[in-house]
């Protein structure tokens, strides 16, 4: 299966911070400027890797209490069939439902390593993650609510539908990028034109702060500028 953008285009997002393609977002006008995004509560534990960029995979767990009945919550690994149906590169989106969010991680260094083979670049969730030494080694986007030591009684409660992190809601197979600043959803139908619109916003920052850092500044100068190139 193949996705909508081609390699070059993804390339050309995943260059992208996340501020500038917000920026490039807005213009379009398809969404208000307060939705497509993750508030504070997903950070970014490896800041200093390039951005991530990948197609939603969307599950939602549950994990912080033990089952009523004896034994243990049933393994599930049908969802990896489906996360290997989606284009690539691929972002694994946990919601966790538990009434104590984070307290136990589905994602640690096996997990981890087994959605690198399904060719996965990272994993967003509102819980939590562990194994952070084995994630940043490999290069693996953790952005999470938390960290933990412990799988405790995670469980896997639903594949593939309509997940809600931080705020942000995220459809399976949504495209998502990823950074030190957080991470936003990139509408499909424009996502091909955002590079370029990308570049014209920074060309225009980068003359804004030339004049500003310039020995001729002036607010009249600033002034006329902002005016001119209004964005």
């Amino acid at each position: 299966m193949t996705g909508n953008l081609s390699p070059e285009q993804l390339e050309a997002l995943c260059r992208l911070d996340a501020c500038t393609l917000a920026n490039a977002i807005e213009t379009f006008h398809e969404r208000l400027r307060n939705q497509g995004f993750a508030d504070n509560s997903i950070h970014c534990l490896f800041p200093q890797l390039p951005p991530m960029l990948g197609y939603a995979a969307t599950i939602k767990l549950r994990g912080s209490a033990p089952p009523t009945a004896a034994g243990n919550y049933p393994e599930r690994t049908d969802w990896w069939d489906y996360v290997m149906s989606l284009p690539t590169p691929r972002v694994v989106v946990i919601e966790d439902l538990a009434t104590r969010q984070g307290l136990g991680s589905l994602v640690g260094a096996v997990h981890m390593n087994i959605l690198r083979a399904l060719q996965c670049v990272g994993v967003v969730t509102n819980g939590s993650v562990r194994d952070i030494p084995a994630a940043e080694n490999a290069g693996f986007h953790f952005f999470a609510g938390s960290v933990t030591v412990s799988h405790a009684y995670v469980h896997i409660v639903e594949v593939a539908k309509p997940v809600q992190v931080g705020g942000l809601k995220i459809q399976s197979g949504d495209l998502l990028h990823g950074d030190v600043h957080g991470v936003q959803s990139i509408p499909l139908d424009i996502a091909g034109q955002i590079p370029a619109v990308a570049a014209r916003i920074t060309a225009k920052e980068q003359a804004l702060i030339a004049l500003c850092r310039s020995p001729g500044f002036s607010l009249e100068k600033l002034r006329a500028a902002v005016a001119q190139e209004r964005f």
